[in-house]
């Protein structure tokens, strides 16, 4: 679980959290703490009532029960005091196709209550942080679905908010444009923001996040430090490419590693980091002349199959 360091200031806390549709539970007694300067993955299956969560912390939805404090502010008593401290980006938002990107961010920036005078230089601003800085004057409506993810980030932090609730930020994107997007997700952390993100895809998250909230039937199984999870010594599995395959999968053979064959590459599974570290140090002893080791199952996904077995 988190540290008493880490829960001294809580950017968002939840206490017995409930919301139903009907005679569906979406949330069931959810309570977590979410701290600030760190992205927590929010993580969970569907139905765990991740996105129902996110609404009630935007301020966008009541819960039925329970309380929440986001940025100090509940959101049920205080709406608007949580839209000026809160970004939040939905998996799908509009984009109002006739205006073009700079349009598009000043209209937010006014929304937002931004000074006039100053609407026009934190578009240029946010248009150039997200790399956009060539599309100002072009229709959104001719943006690839990246460029529309990036230009939405830039909506969501146009008043500086303190806090972000990202809702499947990465759906539909390419690898290059995940890797973009995931670099500005951190630079925000690095500026002290609180970033709760949810997504399914883990490894990305792993990537991204310094903190994991579990979510399962409506409730918050735990919050821990990415680097402490449960299970976080079990087993890893890598993906390992090298110039000569025959010889990485004879090499393998010998050190008595079983192994797979995955298009171009040798998968194997070992006991955690230190053991793949000690394997692919033992390899290029042997003369193998490895090119590639990646990760392919980490201690995320560990982690969260570990709990939903238990579930």
């Amino acid at each position: 679980m988190l540290s008493t360091a880490m829960l001294d200031v809580a950017a968002i806390e939840t206490v017995g959290l409930t919301r139903s549709f009907g005679s569906s539970k979406a949330l069931s007694g959810f309570d977590c703490v979410i701290p600030p300067g760190k992205v927590t993955a929010l993580v969970g299956p569907n139905g765990a009532g991740k996105t129902t969560l996110l609404l009630i912390l935007a301020g966008l939805l009541a819960p039925d029960g329970g309380k929440a404090t986001v940025g100090g502010f509940d959101p049920v008593a205080h709406p608007y005091e949580v839209h000026r401290v809160v970004g939040w980006m939905p998996d799908f938002f509009g984009v109002y196709e006739g205006l073009t990107c700079g349009e598009y961010i000043e209209l937010f920036a006014a929304a937002y209550g931004l000074p006039s005078a100053a609407h026009n230089s934190r578009m240029r601003e946010l248009m150039s942080l997200v790399g956009l800085e060539t599309f100002i004057d072009r229709p959104v409506h001719t943006l690839s679905r990246g460029q529309k993810q990036r230009l939405g980030f830039a909506r969501t932090i146009v008043h500086g908010p303190r806090i972000l609730l990202l809702d499947e930020p990465a759906s539909g994107l390419d690898p290059r444009a995940r890797i973009e997007l995931r670099e500005l997700v951190r630079a925000q952390a690095a500026e002290g923001v609180a970033v709760l993100v949810s997504s399914h895809i883990l490894t990305e998250l792993e990537e991204m996040a310094d903190v994991v909230a579990f979510a399962d039937a409506g409730r918050c199984r735990g919050v821990f430090p990415v680097r402490e999870l449960p299970n976080s010594t079990a087993t890893r599995t890598y993906r390992l490419r090298a110039l000569d395959q025959r010889a990485l999968l004879a090499e393998l053979q010998t050190a008595g590693v079983e192994a797979s064959q995955l298009a171009d590459q040798v998968v194997v599974t070992v006991a955690g980091d230190e053991a793949a570290a000690d394997l692919i140090a033992d390899l290029v002893a042997r003369g193998v002349r490895l090119t590639e080791a990646t990760v392919h199952g980490g201690g995320l996904e560990g982690a969260f199959m570990a709990m939903d077995e238990e579930a």
